[in-house]
């Protein structure tokens, strides 16, 4: 993907997508839209066009409303702060995964993070994120698990990560999923990149 992307200054996994690397939720993509387009989507979207971006809270409003006037979107789940300010993943699990997720703070500005171990299930992250000083007042989750990864490229900065495992715990027994090909750092099929104008 990097090579793909050569003057990305930030790369990192979008959302879900099927075995044949399709989206399994709408997108739009430099205008042109993709993926299934009859989807009930009650999460969130990513929306980003000339001079903006947001996210959008599904929860009454339509994603073919949410993708209007915006040249790039991504629907995903789940929304893990919501428009009203409170965390909306109400499912308790103990599948701890490396997780990327959008949000938009107090000032406006957009923050993507990736969590460098699978140290969260999805409704801790939702706490986490509402407490943190980041001041995020919507977040969304991207797809998580071994696919999670993070490429930065800024003067004086470079990052390049990729997540190897996660893990499900059963009372006291827990199943690692690995990563099948621990060198892989080929390119995934949905992104969300950040670059130059």
């Amino acid at each position: 993907m990097e090579r793909v992307l050569p003057e990305a200054l930030l790369i990192v996994n979008g959302s879900y997508y099927d075995l044949k690397g399709m989206p399994d939720t709408p997108i739009k993509s430099n205008g042109i839209a993709m993926g299934p387009a009859t989807y009930d989507a009650k999460a969130g979207a990513f929306i980003a066009g000339d001079g903006f971006a947001d996210i959008r809270d599904l929860t009454h409003q339509d994603w073919q409303g949410a993708f209007a006037g915006a040249a790039n979107a991504m629907v995903s789940y789940p929304l893990l702060i919501g428009s009203d300010g409170q965390t909306h993943v109400n499912a308790k699990s103990r599948w701890l995964a490396n997780r990327t997720f959008v949000g938009k703070d107090g000032a406006g500005r957009i923050i993507v993070g990736t969590t460098k171990e699978a140290f969260f299930p999805l409704a801790a992250l939702a706490v986490f994120l509402k407490s943190s000083p980041l001041d995020l007042k919507k977040a969304l989750n991207f797809d998580g698990g071994p696919i999670a990864r993070q490429r930065v490229r800024l003067p004086g900065f470079q990052r390049k990560f990729y997540a190897r495992w996660e893990a499900q715990a059963h009372g006291n027994d827990v199943q690692l999923l690995r990563w099948p090909i621990s060198s892989a750092a080929w390119s995934m099929p949905m992104v969300l990149t950040v670059e130059p104008k």
